[in-house]
C-alpha cells in the first residue's frame, strides 16, 4: 500500500449516502439503485457522484486510522502497542503501520483532526 500523502487541492464534498434496507443489500446486484436509472446520463452521474463519495470517504477513514494509530504507539501511554501491534490490528505490513504512525503524529500536530472537507 502506498504511503499516505494529503492532498493540497480541496477535498470534494461527498454526496449523501443512503443506506439500505437490509433485503435491498441482500441482492448482489442492487447497488444503491443505480440498476435502476435508465438514462444513462443520469446512471454515469450519480455513478461519478458515488464513486466521489466513496473516494472521499475513504481519505477520511484513513486520516482516522492514521490518527488512532498514532495514539495507540504514543509512548507517554502505558498500554503502548508497538508498531508490530498496530500492523496486526491493522491488518497491515509493519512498515506501512509505522508510516501511518508518523501521518497520524503529524495530523495531530496540525490541529488534532483530519483535514475537513
Amino acid at each position: 500500500m502506498a504511503e499516505p500523502e494529503r492532498s493540497e487541492q480541496r477535498r470534494l464534498r461527498p454526496a449523501p449516502l443512503i443506506f439500505e434496507p437490509a433485503e435491498a443489500t441482500a441482492d448482489p446486484e442492487h447497488f444503491f439503485d443505480l440498476e435502476s436509472i435508465e438514462d444513462p446520463r443520469e446512471l454515469l452521474a450519480r455513478a461519478t457522484e458515488l464513486a466521489k463519495a466513496f473516494r472521499a470517504a475513504t481519505d477520511r477513514a484513513i486520516e482516522f486510522q492514521a490518527i488512532a494509530a498514532a495514539q495507540l504507539a504514543d509512548p507517554r501511554r502505558f498500554d503502548r502497542l508497538t508498531d508490530a501491534d498496530i500492523a496486526d490490528r491493522a491488518e497491515w505490513a509493519p512498515d506501512y503501520a509505522r508510516k501511518m504512525v508518523e501521518f497520524g503524529r503529524d495530523l495531530i500536530r496540525s490541529g488534532g483532526k483530519p483535514a475537513e472537507d
